[in-house]
C-alpha cells in the first residue's frame, strides 16, 4: 500500500512519488493500492490531523486483503505525511513485514510510538530537505536501530530536497536497491 504526502500541502495519490512507487511494486508482481486520504481529489470527508487519515488506510488495506486473501506478505510505502501514517498502520498491523518511508515528518510529529517497531524497513532522506530536517531523521533511525530483531537501512540522497525534485532518479535508485535486497532469496530479513 502506497501513502501519499500531506493532504494540506498538495498531497495526492497522483503526486510523482506516490505514482512511481506504485509502479514500481507492480512491476514486481505486487497488488498494489494508492488512494485519496478523506477530503483528498473526490474523497469523502475533511483532513482529520492524521487520525482518520489512519483510519483510512487501516480500512484501504482491510479491503486490500479481502481481495488477495492469498498475499502472504504486506508491505506499506509513504512519503512524508503517508510515511507518518504507514508507521503507525505498522503498529496496529503485524502482517506489515516491511516498509519504505521517504522524508518521515521526524521533526514535526512524535514517532516514540515506534517502541518498539515490529518490521525492518529503509528511511530515505534528502540531506538538503528544509521541510524534514535531515538530522531528525537520522535521530529516528539511530533509535530504531537501537532494537533488536529488525534492521532500519537509511539512505540520505544528497543536494535532494523534500521533493527530490533534481533527485528523483536516485531516490528511485534507492528504492529498486532495497528492494532487490529485501526480495532476494539470499536476503536474511524477514
Amino acid at each position: 500500500m502506497i501513502l501519499h504526502p500531506h493532504p494540506q500541502g498538495g498531497g495526492t495519490m497522483n503526486e510523482r512519488i506516490t505514482q512511481a512507487l506504485f509502479k514500481d511494486f507492480a512491476a514486481r508482481g505486487f497488488a498494489v493500492l494508492r488512494f485519496n486520504f478523506r477530503g483528498v481529489g473526490r474523497s469523502q470527508g475533511s483532513f482529520d490531523n492524521g487520525v482518520g487519515e489512519l483510519s483510512d488506510a487501516a480500512s484501504a488495506l482491510d479491503w486490500v486483503q479481502s481481495v488477495h486473501p492469498e498475499a502472504q506478505v504486506t508491505w506499506i510505502a509513504g512519503v512524508s505525511f503517508g510515511a507518518l501514517i504507514g508507521m503507525q498502520l505498522m503498529m496496529r498491523r503485524p502482517e506489515i513485514r516491511g516498509f519504505i518511508s521517504i522524508a518521515p515528518p521526524a521533526n514535526m510529529y512524535d514517532f516514540s510510538f515506534l517502541a518498539p517497531c515490529p518490521a525492518s524497513g529503509i528511511m530515505i532522506q534528502g540531506a538538503a530537505d528544509t521541510v524534514v530536517t535531515p538530522s531528525s531523521v537520522q535521530k529516528l533511525v539511530d533509535k530504531l536501530r537501537t532494537q533488536k530483531h529488525i534492521t532500519i537501512h537509511h539512505d540520505e540522497i544528497p543536494r535532494a530536497n523534500h521533493f527530490f525534485e533534481h533527485e528523483f532518479d536516485e531516490l528511485m535508485r534507492s528504492v529498486d536497491n532495497y528492494l532487490d535486497f529485501r526480495l532476494s532469496p539470499d536476503c536474511q530479513i524477514r
